[in-house]
């Protein structure tokens, strides 16, 4: 019964997980006017960029899990940001358009988002910035399909040796 864990701190995992709390608390600081949370944000944004998506498309592309994309977008809709409505091939498919009203939460909130992921980085030497998205963008491709919601996004990494 000689057995301790190793401390806390000595996994990526750990610092990983904080460090998304910090994020997430960051975002919701900044964007605190908009009463946005970081995956409706994410779910507007995608869906503007690509209106008549469907709800299943939304959520790979975003990396959120499918069975619970459909209560924020319950919630987006309810403060008609978006709208869903029923696909002319497939009943069972809901396609989702941001409305006016979600198009401006995004243009008026964009400069806030943008400062709290300035503010993530802060700390971080300017020359050090680049790096830690290329390696932090690395980490998440080359992991994803290990995720219990996988994405789609395709997210772009610098075709840096790493």
């Amino acid at each position: 019964m000689d057995f301790s864990p190793a401390e806390l701190e000595q996994y990526a995992g750990y610092h990983i997980r904080r460090l998304q709390q910090i994020a997430v608390a960051v975002f919701i600081e900044d964007t605190q006017p908009w009463n946005v949370t970081p995956v409706q944000y994410a779910a507007l944004s995608a869906v503007l960029r690509r209106p008549g998506i469907d709800q299943r498309t939304l959520a790979r592309l975003i990396g959120f899990d499918a069975s619970t994309i459909g209560s924020v977008i319950d919630r987006l809709q309810a403060r008609g940001l978006m709208t869903r409505s029923s696909s002319p091939k497939d009943r069972r498919v809901r396609l989702l358009h941001a409305t006016p009203e979600g198009r401006q939460l995004l243009e008026d909130a964009e400069p806030a988002v943008l400062r709290a992921q300035e503010r993530m980085l802060d700390p971080l030497p300017a020359d050090k910035r680049a790096q830690f998205m290329e390696l932090l963008v690395f980490l998440t491709r080359e992991n994803d399909r290990l995720a219990r919601a996988a994405s789609s996004a395709g997210l772009a990494c610098p075709d840096k040796a790493i």
